[in-house]
C-alpha cells in the first residue's frame, strides 16, 4: 500500500532527540515491516507553542498551500502510483494537521492518525484554531491508533460512529534490547570504569533531556528523593544533555559524589547502558508515556516511576517496577528504597520485564496489527 506520511510536531530524523521522534519511527518502521512504500509528504512543523494567534494563521495558510500543491502533484501521477492512505503521526491541538485532511478529502483516500489527544480547556483560548483544526481532522479520521491509554476517551468523543479506534500500546524493536540484557555482565565491566561506578553496587539509571518544564520538574523530585538513601550504596547514571543541565546538576547537587554524567547518547546506545544498570528512575512529571521506560524494560531494567498520563501502561506496579504518586519525592525514596534492598525482587521484575515487552510492546506484533486494520480501511 502507498502510504503519505506526515508528523506536524516534529519529523520523525529531528536531529533532537525525544520520545516522540522515537515513536514516530517506530511507527514507520512497522509500516515498512509490513510492506507498505511509505513517502513523506511533507516536512512543516505546524507546533505554536507560545499561544500566537497570527503564528498560527500563518501556519495554516502554509499548510493549505502545501495540501493544494500536493494534491495538484499526486493527481499529475499515474492512478498506480498515487498515495492510498494518509497518514498522520502526534495531532493535539499545538501542532494540528493543516494538510492531510484536506489532501485525503481531495484525493477520495482514507485519512488516518496515530497518537492524538484532545484537551476540552483549549476551547476559545490562545489555542482554539489549533483545537479545533484536531476536532475536525479526528472527524474526519477513519482510524486512530491510540498510543496512550490516557487519550483514549476524550479522542473517541470525536470520532464519526464508524470510525475505528485501534488500542496499540507504544512498542519498539525488542530484539536489540533482549540482546543486551543477555550479554549484562560484560556491558556492566565496560561502563564501570567510564561512568566511575564500581561494579558491586547498585548503579541507578535516568535517560532524559535537560530542558525547562517537566523535564526538569522530574529531576527535581528525584533530586528532592535521592537525599533520602545516601545511607544506601549506589550510583547514579545520568544519559542526557540540554539547556536545563546547570538546572539539573543544581537539582542533584546533594548528591553529586555519587552522579556520573554520561551526557547525550545515541539511541543505539541506550540498549546497552540499560541492560548494565539496576533501576531506572524517572519520576515522569507529566509524561505522556515514557519511551524510556519502555527500553529501559526491554533490556530487562526494572523501573520506579511516577504515575503519570500512560505511564501505567508501560510500568505494570508491583510487576516490572513501582509507580508512586507524581511529584511524592518521598514515596519515590521509599519505593526505590524498597528495591534497593531486596535483590530477588529486582530480579523477579527484570524476568517480567523482558517477558511483557516481548509479548505486548514488540514492533512485529505492532506491525501486524495496524497493518491489517489499514488494510480494511483500503479494502472497504
Amino acid at each position: 500500500m502507498r502510504i503519505a506520511f506526515y508528523a506536524p510536531l516534529k519529523p520523525t530524523d529531528d536531529p533532537v532527540p525525544s520520545g516522540d521522534r522515537r515513536m514516530g519511527r517506530m511507527l514507520l518502521a512497522a509500516l515498512r515491516l509490513a510492506g507498505h512504500d511509505v513517502e513523506f509528504a511533507s516536512r512543516l512543523r505546524s507546533r505554536d507553542g507560545a499561544g500566537d494567534r497570527a503564528r498560527q494563521e500563518r501556519l495554516r495558510a502554509e499548510g493549505a498551500a502545501i495540501a493544494t500543491a500536493l494534491v495538484r502533484s499526486y493527481r499529475t501521477r499515474p492512478p498506480a502510483l498515487r498515495p492510498q492512505l494518509w497518514f498522520t503521526y502526534h495531532l493535539y491541538y499545538k501542532a494540528p494537521d493543516w494538510i492531510g485532511p484536506q489532501v485525503a478529502q481531495a484525493l477520495g483516500i482514507p485519512y488516518v492518525v496515530a497518537e492524538a489527544s484532545v484537551a476540552a480547556k483549549r476551547a476559545g483560548g490562545p489555542w482554539d484554531l489549533g483545537h479545533r483544526a484536531s476536532l475536525a481532522a479526528l472527524a474526519q479520521a477513519r482510524l486512530v491508533i491510540g498510543v496512550n491509554p490516557a487519550d483514549a476517551a476524550g479522542v473517541r468523543a470525536h470520532l464519526a460512529a464508524d470510525a475505528i479506534l485501534l488500542d496499540q500500546p507504544p512498542f519498539l524493536d525488542a530484539a536489540p534490547f533482549a540482546a543486551a540484557a543477555a550479554k549484562r555482565d560484560a556491558l556492566r565491566a565496560e561502563l564501570a570504569a567510564p561512568a566511575g561506578a564500581p561494579p558491586g553496587i547498585p548503579w541507578l539509571l535516568v535517560v532524559a533531556m535537560m530542558r525547562t518544564g517537566d523535564k526538569l520538574a522530574s529531576y527535581q523530585v528525584l533530586g528532592a528523593a535521592l537525599p533520602g538513601l545516601l545511607d544506601r550504596p549506589w550510583r547514579l547514571l545520568v544519559a542526557g544533555d540540554g539547556p536545563a543541565r546547570a538546572q539539573v546538576e543544581a537539582a542533584l547537587a546533594a548528591c553529586a559524589p555519587r552522579v556520573a554524567w554520561l551526557g547525550r547518547r545515541e539511541e543505539s546506545e541506550v540498549a546497552a547502558l540499560c541492560a548494565a544498570c539496576d533501576l531506572m528512575l524517572w519520576p515522569a512529571v507529566n509524561e505522556a508515556y515514557g519511551m524510556a521506560l519502555l527500553e529501559a524494560q526491554a533490556a530487562g531494567l526494572p523501573v520506579v516511576a511516577g504515575r503519570s498520563g500512560g505511564v501505567p501502561a508501560i510500568v505494570r506496579n508491583g510487576q516490572t517496577g513501582r509507580l508512586v504518586p507524581v511529584g511524592d519525592a518521598a514515596a519515590f525514596a521509599a519505593a526505590t528504597r524498597a528495591l534497593l534492598a531486596d535483590d530477588a525482587a529486582r530480579r523477579a521484575a527484570s524476568a517480567q520485564a523482558l517477558e511483557v515487552t516481548a509479548a505486548e510492546h514488540d514492533l512485529a506484533g505492532a506491525s501486524r496489527r495496524i497493518d491489517a486494520a489499514l488494510r480494511r480501511l483500503v479494502r472497504d
